[in-house]
């Protein structure tokens, strides 16, 4: 019986260096049903209304089908990494066109919605936003640590204190020699 993910265990299953998708809404014998049944040749829809679940998740398992077959039930672990030339030139053809779940097809892509990701970077952004990123926090300025000033800095710093000090001496000095007067 297929039961409702909330009424079943669905934890992640490994196998070898993939994982079952977890974060599907879909229970592992539900995945597994709509596959057989996208096999068979049934739509998303059909499959959804023969499981009794919603249309949404088994459309996005539909999808991933479409591209991977019986790869859909499994995902890679690590993250794939697309040159700044392979996005550009899929991001060109789907500008002149081509539908991007052909394409994302064609170029092995883990979904379309990636492709339609780059092409909405590109549009918003230009050639740049499809570069590699640098990974991890920025380096620092080659200047010391923060506990840890130039001299200059220090001189600079010091030298502000002592202007403050001497104006404020300065403004004492004033007051007390106009008391004085007034006497």
């Amino acid at each position: 019986e297929l039961l409702p993910v909330s009424w079943t265990e669905n934890s992640v299953l490994t196998s070898g260096s993939s994982f079952v998708y977890a974060r599907s809404s879909l229970s592992v014998v539900q995945r597994e049903a709509a596959v057989a049944s996208f096999e068979q040749g049934l739509s998303d829809s059909a499959v959804a209304t023969q499981l009794g679940v919603s249309r949404w998740p088994v459309r996005a398992l539909y999808q991933r089908w479409r591209i991977r077959g019986r790869g859909a039930l499994v995902q890679k672990r690590s993250k794939a990494s697309y040159s700044f030339e392979f996005k550009l030139g899929l991001v060109e053809r789907v500008l002149a066109g081509e539908p991007a779940a052909v394409l994302a097809e064609e170029a092995g892509l883990s979904s379309p919605v990636l492709l339609k990701t780059w092409v909405r970077r590109y549009r918003n952004e230009g050639e740049d936003a499809l570069r590699p990123k640098p990974k991890g926090r920025p380096r620092g300025s080659s200047a010391s640590p923060p506990g840890e000033e130039s001299e200059l800095e220090r001189l600079r710093r010091e030298n502000e204190y002592l202007r403050a000090q001497n104006a404020y001496l300065g403004k004492l000095r004033a007051l007390m020699d106009q008391k004085r007067r007034t006497r």
